[in-house]
């Protein structure tokens, strides 16, 4: 895999996990991240992960890696929380 692939996922899983620490409803920490950093942040690292994707792919290509990764992450980001507290209780 290209270095700016592999950056470019990691850079939005990065990203989506600090949107989803920034929501009042996450459940990996006690307390929220603050909403505007968080989600500032979040957004600037989705951004560097589009550009990273666009550089290592076809502009079309890097568009559906980069829909398809965040819906992924977005969809699994809260079930994390679940398997942990699910190891917890065992």
């Amino acid at each position: 895999m290209n270095a700016f692939t592999t950056s470019g996922l990691l850079l939005c899983f990065l990203g989506c996990c600090a949107i989803y620490l920034a929501s009042p409803n996450q459940r990996w920490l006690v307390r929220p991240l603050s909403a505007r950093p968080g989600r500032a942040l979040g957004g600037i690292l989705l951004i560097l992960g589009g550009l990273a994707l666009g550089q290592a792919m076809q502009a079309v290509t890097a568009a559906f890696v980069f829909a398809t990764w965040l819906m992924l992450l977005f969809s699994l980001l809260p079930y994390v929380a679940v398997l942990r507290q699910a190891d917890g209780e065992r």
